[in-house]
């Protein structure tokens, strides 16, 4: 049995749940999105508008591994288009800043040139102060991949910890050389 399976999910009140066949239609306060459940695999039941649970219509190996999986990602759904997910970055090192320029963010990161990351249409990228970025978005795995992404470009290094790191993440700093 899955520990994470069985716990119903709780609607809110500014959220509407639909199915249609396969496709689960989730709307709320901060917009759409569609799901697609396998109802082969999974009997999907709304009750009356406040709860919903998912129950795998045979129990073996690969159902008990789907299980947990795809209500996470129906739990997911519903807490972003009603309350929404967003992580903030900081800059940390010399002359390291960011802004925001139209569609863009436009950052300065050490290097002879400016990097400039294209901000995708469903995720809002804020910047406060010039070192601290904040994304925020409807879609949890779509903000943490913009995330990581911008992180990847400078990576906080092990010396000075100077990069981009998540606000509250912390960097094991290694001892320079000795004489």
């Amino acid at each position: 049995m899955s520990k994470i399976g069985k716990i119903n999910i709780s609607i809110p009140e500014k959220v509407k749940v639909v199915q249609n066949g396969n496709l689960l239609n989730i709307e709320g306060p901060l917009g759409k999105k569609t799901l697609n459940i396998d109802t082969n695999t999974f009997d999907l039941k709304i009750e009356e508008g406040k709860t919903v649970s998912l129950k795998p219509k045979n129990l073996n190996q690969d159902t008990k591994r789907l299980w947990g999986m795809n209500r996470s990602l129906l739990n997911n759904a519903i807490i972003g288009i009603n309350i929404g997910y967003g992580k903030t970055l900081e800059l940390n090192g010399v002359g390291y800043r960011a802004s925001l320029k139209g569609k863009q963010l436009n950052m300065q990161l050490g290097f002879s040139h400016d990097i400039n990351f294209d901000i995708p249409d469903t995720v809002k990228i804020t910047v406060e102060k010039q070192t601290i970025i904040k994304i925020s978005g409807s879609d949890k795995q779509e903000v943490g991949m913009i995330a990581s992404k911008i992180k990847a470009l400078r990576p906080p290094e092990p010396y000075k910890g100077k990069g981009i790191k998540e606000q509250g993440q912390y960097i094991l700093k290694k001892e320079g050389k000795k004489k």
